[in-house]
Parts: structure tokens; C-alpha cells; sequence
């Protein structure tokens, strides 16, 4: 039997391994229809309207998008309240959506179970805030099912996306050459053409998020809509079983 010709496979965090998008949207309006439920005077919409304003604005890692939300409703939206409780309604609503529904789709949860039985390393690259995507991969549910040493946070790396020193790095301190490496991710610009250009193989998914009709400057090796084609892609084109 031929040997398999890939030695380890990275997955990018967001809109790959679950759909961030859908996620951040059922989030936010839980959040806000709790601020209202807490006395916020405001038109559902336009409050709504006003997050997505202050996310756009000021980055998804501020810390205080339900205050600055309320400064741009004005004192009528929250008189004789208390503000602080209005904000902490939407705080709590918010991270109760991610015990609900932060979760990965069936065939994600399927396809990583099997790699897990492969002698594949199994990895993560994914740019963002360390504990925010370290929490992502505990609230998924896929720790048992990825390789301990391969998961790299761009934060603690030093290198974020897509500079291609963050790919070296993760060789350099895995031993791994380029040529035997998978990277999954829907990023074209972040994920994908960074990683072809230094030699890796690389998969698109394209199943949901806002990268999904985005082009890059390069091409995929391979592209899916969900991870059963991942998980044929392997055993047809790199003889993993």
C-alpha cells in the first residue's frame, strides 16, 4: 500500500470549523432583545442597526459595544434606568447563545472524530484574540480530536495572517515540510493564497461566511462546501485511511 502523502493538516477557526457568521448574528440579537426586555426604549431594528454600526466601527474585540450603543440611542433610550443593567442583559444573552449554539456542524464533528484515528497531525492556525479562539475550540467540542502541540493562535505566534511568516513559524516548530502539509480554510486571502505560496496544499470551504464570494490572487489546490468532501479529498488524493 502506498504511503500516505501528507503528514499533517491545519484548520483556520472561523466560518471553517463553524459558521462565525451565523453564529455573531443569532448572538447580537439575542443580546439586544434582552437590553429591550431590560427596559431599553428603542425601536428593535434600529438598535440592532447601531451594534452592527459600533462593530464595524470600532472592531469585534471592543470591549463596550452595548455602552456605546446606548450613547448612540441617547438618554431618552435608557432614562430612569440603570444603564449598567440594560448593558449587562446583553452581555449575558450574549455568551448564553455561545453554550446554545456555539457548536460545530455534524459533518465537521464527524470528519475531525476520524482524522483523530489517522496518523495525521492535526493542527489549528487561526488569527485572532488568544483566549477568544482558545474558547472557541473548548466550546466546540473538537479538543479531543486535534494534536495539543499544533494549535497556534497568531497572538501568541507573533505573526498574524497573512504574513507568511506565521506559516514558517508553524513548520519550523513542528518539523513539517511544506509539501507534506493540508491548510483548510475560507479566507482566500488569509488562508489561501499565503499558504500557496509557501508550498502548501490548500482547501476552500465555501459553505457560509462573509469571505464566501471573495477571490484571491491564487487558485486552491481543492475546494468543498463541507467536510464529507474534505474527508473524501483525503482518502482519494492523499491515500489517508
Amino acid at each position: 500500500m502506498a504511503q500516505p502523502s501528507l503528514d499533517a493538516i491545519f484548520f483556520d477557526i472561523d466560518d471553517t470549523l463553524f459558521s462565525t457568521t451565523e453564529f455573531a448574528g443569532k448572538a447580537r440579537r439575542a443580546a439586544v432583545d434582552a437590553m429591550l426586555g431590560a427596559g431599553l426604549r428603542a425601536d428593535p431594528e434600529e438598535a440592532m442597526r447601531e451594534l452592527e454600526e459600533v462593530i464595524t466601527e470600532f472592531s469585534s474585540n471592543y470591549g463596550s459595544h452595548f455602552d456605546k450603543v446606548l450613547d448612540r440611542l441617547g438618554p431618552e433610550s435608557h432614562r430612569d434606568r440603570n444603564r449598567a443593567v440594560i448593558v449587562a442583559a446583553g452581555v449575558v444573552a450574549y455568551h448564553a447563545t455561545k453554550t446554545h449554539d456555539l457548536k460545530p456542524p455534524e459533518d465537521v464533528y464527524e470528519v475531525l472524530q476520524w482524522l483523530a484515528t489517522t496518523p495525521l497531525l492535526r493542527g489549528i492556525v487561526s488569527a485572532g484574540i488568544t483566549i477568544k479562539q482558545a474558547e472557541k475550540l473548548v466550546r466546540l467540542g473538537i479538543l479531543p480530536f486535534l494534536t495539543p502541540k499544533a494549535l497556534f493562535f497568531t497572538d501568541q505566534v507573533g505573526f498574524s495572517k497573512p504574513n507568511p511568516k506565521l506559516y514558517r513559524r508553524v513548520l519550523q516548530n513542528l518539523a513539517l515540510s511544506p509539501q507534506r502539509c493540508l491548510y483548510v480554510g475560507d479566507n482566500p486571502t488569509h488562508d489561501i493564497d499565503p499558504c500557496n505560496r509557501e508550498g502548501w496544499s490548500t482547501v476552500r470551504i465555501r459553505r457560509s461566511g462573509r469571505h464566501a464570494t471573495e477571490q484571491g490572487a491564487t487558485q486552491p489546490k481543492h475546494e468543498i462546501r463541507d467536510f464529507h468532501e474534505l474527508r473524501r479529498i483525503l482518502q482519494d488524493h492523499y491515500g489517508i485511511r
